[in-house]
């Protein structure tokens, strides 16, 4: 991990944990999987991520744990719910991905004030997502970036964003 990494990795972290009367979304996509099957499992370098992911947002107070129903979005948040002691709440991917994204923003949205949410989801889904969150300029992700995770702090105002990076980095396309 880079020291820019690190720093961005603390900061996301130190916002979540100290947001009060904001809600917290965190959103990743899927760690690396096995092969390009509907619903593939996590290759050993996916699972590695999911445990990085476990260990970066320890520190950030998760009371929420969102995937989509496949199984390898399960297994990218499964440790982090399991090491908050939380379940995993599914996602529906039914309608299409305007949908499904616009039907997780409001789900997200109506979690508690201070919930801090950790959400899963795919290279297709969550920049949408990012995007019904309010987050008009979200980039959309690259089929071999696994890396990337995004902050959302919500409140009355505009959306807070930080960008960072966890886990092995993911190389370039």
């Amino acid at each position: 991990m880079t020291r820019w990494t690190s720093f961005a990795l603390a900061a996301a972290m130190a916002l979540a944990a100290s947001a009060a009367a904001a809600q917290t979304v965190i959103l990743v996509r899927h760690g690396e999987k096995v092969d390009d099957s509907a619903d593939a499992a996590l290759s050993e370098a996916g699972l590695a991520r999911a445990q990085a992911l476990a260990q970066v947002v320890r520190q950030a107070g998760i009371t929420q744990v969102f995937s989509t129903p496949l199984q390898r979005t399960r297994a990218t948040v499964a440790p982090a719910a399991q090491a908050a002691g939380l379940p995993l709440r599914d996602l529906d991917l039914e309608g299409g991905v305007a949908v499904h994204a616009a039907r997780t923003a409001a789900t997200l949205r109506a979690l508690a004030a201070d919930d801090i949410a950790l959400v899963a989801g795919h290279s297709n889904t969550i920049p949408d997502i990012v995007r019904a969150l309010g987050v008009t300029d979200a980039a959309d992700i690259a089929d071999c970036e696994f890396d990337r995770l995004t902050l959302i702090e919500l409140d009355e105002g505009a959306p807070r964003v930080i960008i960072a990076r966890y886990g092995a980095p993911s190389g370039t396309c």
